[in-house]
């Protein structure tokens, strides 16, 4: 009899012991194209256009993997859903792209969203212009604490394939796109101090030059001083 009460306590503790909610989905280390490099692998499908394999690492508790790669010359997205680590894309040769993988569960409404790398896809040039740079701080749409002298430090983040960045270009403004150069740095150059007023919209951007006189341009970024 005892036994069978004890049976019956047990059961019962099972039976309202509460489910753990789904957990979500993890994010995915990104593995090939490698960062700011020249992916030569592509499989060629005409004079343009090569196909490109993409492959990264598995996140915990994911179901699916949207991988995103973007056309930085064109500004265009190609996405493709996948149960796997990898996926290939058809890619426009000597291009440069961004590419990045989120992390999917249906059980949740929450994603996980990699890193974001560049590459070029191989193609006939035998220079190319450097990756547009990388705005780290403020981020886009961030609110930025101005210190005691009312300066706030904007960093960038510059690569290029050939290795032969000259300097960057500053321009900041409250209207957008700015066009006030405020500083030219040299090439080691990853942040800088401006001036600015609270309360204030701020857009900024950053132009990078290589030795051949190419340039490329972070795109246009904001941020509100306070």
């Amino acid at each position: 009899m005892r036994f069978l009460t004890l049976l019956i306590v047990a059961v019962v503790l099972l039976g309202c012991k509460k489910k753990e909610p789904p957990k979500p989905p993890g994010i995915a280390q990104l593995v090939f194209p490698d960062r700011n490099s020249e992916c030569t692998t592509g499989e060629d499908i005409n004079a343009a256009t090569s196909q490109v394999e993409f492959r990264w690492r598995s996140s915990s508790d994911t179901e699916t993997y949207e991988l995103r790669a973007t056309n930085l010359n064109s500004n265009t997205t190609q996405t493709i859903n996948t149960s796997s680590t990898s996926a290939k894309l058809p890619l426009q040769k000597g291009a440069p792209y961004s590419w990045a993988v989120v992390s999917k569960n249906s059980a949740v409404l929450q994603t996980a969203s990699s890193a974001t790398w560049s590459f070029y896809n191989s193609g006939f040039e035998t220079t190319y212009a450097p990756f547009p740079a990388e705005i780290v701080e403020p981020e886009m749409g961030a609110t930025a604490f101005k210190d005691i002298n009312n300066d706030v430090v904007l960093r960038w983040s510059g690569a290029d394939v050939d290795n032969d960045i000259v300097g960057f270009e500053l321009y900041i403004s409250t209207e957008s796109p700015p066009e006030t150069l405020i500083f030219s740095p040299g090439p080691d150059a990853t942040n800088t101090k401006v001036s600015v007023l609270a309360n204030t919209v701020y857009y900024w951007r950053v132009v990078t030059k290589d030795q051949e006189g190419n340039t490329s341009d972070s795109g246009v970024s904001e941020f509100r001083a306070l």
